[in-house]
């Protein structure tokens, strides 16, 4: 039994799609302009698609899960089922307006024209806020709707803005936070969800490593008990003793989010000779 998994088959999700299944130590073949490869070492197959086609392919189960950004998940609104979130290829769907006009509000968009390429979404959010607008339908190059006079607002995807300032347009409400998600048919056969749970694991295991770090610090004994309660790691510190009389060795994990703040706590606690390393895997 082989899992078939969709990925996009080139743009912004396909190098960090490829970069997870192989830190899962999945070997892949050869990824570059193929309709398809197979792992060598674990029972998957890969097809190559465009990312707006992934929901499609995998509610038909021509693909059993698929990676795609939430964003086209939502848009699309096929049968199936978000069942973990990556933490890549973040972005925002967003409105944004002419530099020079104000935002006082949704209900400042009646009677505008709005040019997106997320018409299912946008026509939500109008609906949600009892807006009377029109929507105008665009496949690419949005952020210049205003500029040639097709519409007065546009929505689109937002990263880091510069596209949308580089057309003289601020971002002035955001629809929808997104980032690559692992989507999968609602009808998966017991077998298939064997192989699903088995990747999902290496997958929460990627994921947890890169949000944590491993440190090893030197701390003076009569101030371990402060240092240690500075470091909850995943269950306690692993303390052991040096070969200079009165210190000890502290061996833990950091969480991405409080690193910095904890590194200061520990050096104003004592510790000395603080270091920080990567972790590949994570196995709680």
């Amino acid at each position: 039994m082989v899992l078939r998994i969709a990925i996009q088959k080139s743009g912004r999700l396909f190098d960090d799609s490829v970069s997870l299944l192989k830190e899962c130590g999945i070997d892949l073949r050869n990824v570059k302009d193929r309709l398809k490869t197979e792992s060598d070492n674990f029972p998957l197959e890969v097809l190559f698609l465009r990312d707006d086609d992934i929901p499609q392919y995998v509610e038909d189960a021509v693909a059993d899960i698929g990676i795609v950004g939430e964003n086209v998940v939502y848009e699309k609104n096929k049968q199936v089922e978000v069942v973990e979130q990556l933490g890549f290829g973040k972005c925002r769907l967003s409105l944004a307006i002419p530099r020079g006009n104000d935002f006082p509000g949704a209900a400042s968009l009646n009677g505008k024209r709005i040019a997106t390429s997320y018409p299912f979404l946008v026509n939500k959010y109008i609906q949600k806020n009892k807006i009377q607008a029109e929507i105008h339908e665009i496949s690419g190059s949005v952020e210049i709707a205003p500029g040639i006079g097709l519409a007065d607002v546009v929505c689109d995807l937002v990263s880091s803005g510069s596209t949308l300032f580089m057309n003289g347009l601020k971002e002035v409400e955001t629809i929808l936070q997104s980032q690559a998600v692992l989507i999968k048919n609602k009808k998966l056969n017991e077998g298939k969800w064997q192989l699903l749970n088995k990747l999902l694991f290496r997958i929460q295991a990627v994921k947890k490593a890169k949000r944590n770090k491993y440190i090893l610090l030197n701390a003076p004994n009569d101030k371990l008990k402060d240092i240690i309660g500075l470091l909850p790691g995943m269950k306690s510190p692993t303390v052991l003793p040096l070969a200079e009389s009165g210190w000890s060795s502290v061996h833990s994990v950091l969480n991405e989010d409080e690193f910095w703040d904890k590194i200061e706590q520990l050096k104003a606690a004592g510790a000395q000779g603080i270091l920080v390393v990567p972790i590949e895997k994570m196995v709680m």
